[in-house]
């Protein structure tokens, strides 16, 4: 999905986010994107590999500028992490140790409990080729892990703040399923305006011979009526249909021997209506 909302308020903040030897400047760059489409705003850099500042991380960041602009850079990840209260460690293979583990739903919510009551948190993440080693998760306080596929477990390092971060959103909101924006608030359709449609759809197919044999034409319509009653239609797609019934009704069909004009008809009810006239 494409789209950036200038005139929304920036949300920012979270857990810093620690990338441990990140190789590639594109790579940071996606991770930055990531989070910035999730409201977390400290990105933090354990010896990236191609130094610092980059351009093509700027580049890859899809104007995530102020992720980008307030990356911090350092030499040792005890050094990252020294100011931090609680971090967490991703990895997709069991290690030995003592750590609890969590999966990306329950870590968030341990981050927001923690940020709330006034901690500062991270969680890291290790390199594109191996990830974290063994002696720096053992600087984590608890473990997290996704729930993948165990035969193909290995994830982009985008991808992997972004399935974080997109759980932290979560964690936020008053419900799991909330949505930034609804569909339209349509008013459901009396049985009246349902009839009405059926009714006016069953005239215009019997002044073309749709119910053939004659003997039959019940069931059809019995048929029919079921599957307009299905939807649950909305009075003003009702009035769009009713409209669009009115429209074609207005010519008939071409000659079953494809000569001819279509020719004007009158509506069944035996009066003829005016271009652009919709059913109210």
């Amino acid at each position: 999905m494409a789209g950036t909302d200038r005139q929304q308020p920036l949300m920012t903040g979270g857990p810093a986010v620690i990338l441990v030897e990140p190789q590639l400047g594109e790579n940071i760059g996606m991770v930055a994107r990531a989070m910035a489409n999730f409201g977390l705003s400290e990105l933090r850099l354990v010896r990236p590999r191609d130094g610092w500042p980059s351009d093509k991380a700027r580049a890859a960041a899809a104007k995530a500028d102020h992720v980008i602009d307030g990356t911090a850079v350092f030499e040792t990840l005890e050094a990252a992490i020294a100011d931090l209260n609680f971090v967490f460690a991703t990895t997709a293979r069991a290690r030995d140790g003592f750590k609890p583990v969590r999966g990306p739903q329950g870590a968030a919510q341990t981050l927001r409990d923690r940020l709330s009551a006034g901690e500062k948190c991270g969680v890291l993440f290790g390199r594109e080729r191996w990830g974290l080693d063994n002696e720096e998760i053992s600087l984590a306080d608890e473990i997290v892990t996704y729930p993948v596929n165990p035969a193909f477990a290995s994830l982009n390092i985008a991808q992997a703040v972004l399935l974080m971060a997109y759980e932290w959103m979560k964690s936020g909101l008053a419900e799991a399923d909330q949505t930034p924006f609804s569909g339209p608030d349509l008013q459901p359709a009396t049985k009246s305006e349902l009839h009405g449609l059926t009714g006016q759809l069953e005239e215009a197919l019997q002044a073309r011979g749709y119910f053939r044999p004659p003997a039959k034409k019940p069931k059809m319509v019995e048929a029919l009526r079921a599957v307009l009653s299905r939807p649950g239609f909305s009075r003003p797609e009702i009035h769009l249909l009713r409209g669009v019934i009115r429209s074609l009704d207005r010519f008939s069909r071409t000659s079953p021997h494809g000569s001819g004009p279509p020719d004007p008809v009158a509506e069944p009810s035996g009066r003829a209506t005016g271009e652009g006239e919709t059913d109210t």
